[in-house]
């Protein structure tokens, strides 16, 4: 279904003329070598252009159409009027060793026997360019010497004739193309992408852009032992995809790749995202919804509130078919293969739908100072990891099923409940607005808990045991803090954990600890003393005992409690000071 549903996102990309057709390819392109007629180098154009990166701007090469360019790792392949110095020129950094040469030689054959019968002009100086031209002599050339250390850094370089590029010449054009289906494989069979009789793939082309991985590409589908190997079906024939469905969804997933806007990382996974009729209007929609930034939240409300009323959504001039299909691929490096952690298809409007829940289900009080309405999914799975670590980056298994889990509508994985537990524990009660609202999304969809049983803000009504422990602990630092303000540890420090998972070994002794603290806020502030011993008074009468032992859902509740009881607190505080 993979495959499939790339080599369909490909196909409107070509016919969107925005993807090379089969045995063309796009590369990065930073020079033009400028030919003359009797194939002397006249000199060099920078194809770059100029970009801002943030606030700076940086010159970046372009993408151009060229020849299918060859996968290698540490043999000598030459490509077709595309590649580096070390074949196009003979050249290097250093200057003209002998591997170098023999890439320069390698190069040499290539362009000779494919343009051997092309009489054209661009082909006549390529052909003259290549028997002419000496490595040796490179540095003496005056705007090459200039520009040595760009041009030798490992970019592309291309054949040029004044403003004409040699890859954009009819008869060159012709005979690559030509040469390009004399040389497909000969072992037939149906293609499983396509269900269509083809040339079977040996080797696929590589993926590149995975974070992680190789920089010269890995592959998504590739067979590299006999333990792989079935019916003595070796390398890729052990799972037959056709020459056409293996350029085809590698040419369209490289494409996802390098839209770097509509790529995002979770933990070590890669995910790409794309719409069935390839209009990147979706994309972006998509993007903003799953990792919002402060900046777009009223975007985002705007989106859910429009699809959820059955209203036209219109971006960019486009307006938004929530029976789309919608495709989430995430991938993760692998040595020199990628996995695959995920794959989700839905329509757009059943994608955006399962968002909004989750939203909704992750909604609680928070604090004044916090401008964002929505926590996307990465800063989420943030809350769970140590942030005083140096790999701030959650279990590798972990960001794939809470994606899934949230784009499906399915039980989030147990892992991230507990996860954010122990957080919490670790840094003794240390409650942030996003692990609040991890354990209540988590205890509504998991526990099948009522959201009114679970209220955003406070919920005084409620006479659920832990919810109530965790205000009352709530209350007794306050209490503590009401007392003496200028003390630097307080009762949460070094009593929170022991009070959230034992509260019987723990009340008691809080509360002997309160009737002295009370005593003190009563010599100073009369008021205050009767709120909080009206306030004790009502949380102590809902309880009938204090429980010996809470599991970790009860755990879970007790915290969401406290944390409530707790903003209340900062709210008052807040109203007090305004008015």
């Amino acid at each position: 279904m993979i495959l499939q549903s790339l080599v369909q996102y490909y196909e409107r990309l070509l016919a969107d003329g925005k993807a090379a057709k089969r045995g063309w390819c796009q590369a990065k392109v930073s020079f033009g070598l400028n030919l003359a007629a009797d194939g002397s180098l006249k000199g060099i154009y920078s194809l770059k252009k100029e970009v801002e990166r943030g606030k700076k701007t940086a010159w970046v090469p372009v993408l151009k159409t060229v020849p299918q360019m060859a996968m290698r790792s540490s043999g000598i392949s030459a490509n077709f009027l595309c590649d580096n110095s070390k074949y196009m020129l003979g050249i290097d950094g250093e200057g003209a060793g002998k591997r170098v040469q023999e890439c320069f030689e390698a190069a040499r054959e290539k362009h000779l026997l494919l343009l051997k019968d092309v009489n054209g002009v661009f082909a006549d100086a390529v052909k003259s360019f290549f028997l002419a031209w000496n490595p040796a002599q490179a540095r003496e050339h005056p705007q090459l010497s200039e520009l040595w250390e760009e041009v030798t850094d490992g970019s592309n370089l291309i054949f040029m004739m004044e403003e004409k590029e040699a890859q954009e010449d009819e008869e060159i054009r012709m005979a690559w193309e030509s040469a390009f289906q004399e040389r497909q494989g000969e072992t037939k069979g149906i293609c499983l992408a396509t269900g269509k009789q083809d040339e079977i793939a040996r080797i696929h082309p590589v993926i590149r852009g995975v974070q992680g991985a190789q920089s010269s590409g890995a592959a998504l589908v590739s067979f590299n032992a006999p333990s792989f190997e079935s019916y003595g079906k070796e390398q890729s024939y052990n799972a037959p995809v056709g020459g056409y469905a293996a350029f085809a969804y590698t040419t369209a997933l490289n494409a996802l790749l390098a839209q770097r806007e509509y790529v995002f990382q979770l933990g070590d996974t890669t995910v790409v995202f794309w719409a069935e009729s390839g209009q990147e209007v979706y994309q972006k929609a998509f993007s903003w919804s799953v990792e919002p930034k402060k900046d777009n939240q009223e975007i985002i409300k705007n989106i859910f509130d429009n699809f959820t009323k059955g209203r036209a959504l219109n971006i960019d001039g486009v307006s938004l078919d929530s029976g789309q299909r919608f495709y989430i691929l995430g991938l993760a490096p692998n040595a020199a293969r990628l996995s695959v952690r995920f794959f989700y298809e839905n329509s757009f409007g059943a994608i955006l739908k399962n968002l909004r829940a989750h939203y909704q289900r992750m909604e609680i009080v928070r604090p004044s100072w916090e401008e964002r309405e929505y926590l996307g999914i990465w800063a989420m799975l943030f809350e769970t990891v140590n942030q005083k670590s140096k790999d701030k980056k959650p279990r590798p298994s972990l960001p794939g099923a809470v994606l899934k889990a949230i784009l499906s509508d399915g039980r989030y994985p147990e892992s991230l409940f507990i996860n954010a537990l122990i957080r919490i524990r670790a840094e003794q009660g240390r409650i942030t607005w996003g692990r609040a609202a991890i354990l209540k999304a988590c205890l509504i969809r998991n526990r099948n808990l009522k959201e009114e049983e679970l209220s955003v803000g406070l919920n005084e009504q409620s006479n659920d045991v832990p919810y109530v422990l965790g205000r009352l602990f709530a209350v007794l630092e306050m209490v503590q803090d009401e007392a003496n303000p200028e003390l630097n540890t307080t009762i949460r420090d070094k009593y929170f954990n022991a009070a959230c998972a034992t509260p019987a070994s723990v009340f008691p002794v809080l509360i002997k600890l309160k009737n002295s603290h009370i005593r003190k806020i009563g010599r100073q502030k009369e008021g205050a003393k009767i709120y909080f011993e009206r306030l004790l008074t009502e949380l102590m009468g809902k309880l009938s005992d204090y429980p010996r032992q809470l599991n970790l859902e009860e755990q879970g509740r007790f915290i969401l409690g406290y944390y409530h009881q707790v903003q209340k607190r900062y709210e008052k505080k807040m109203v007090l000071e305004t008015s």
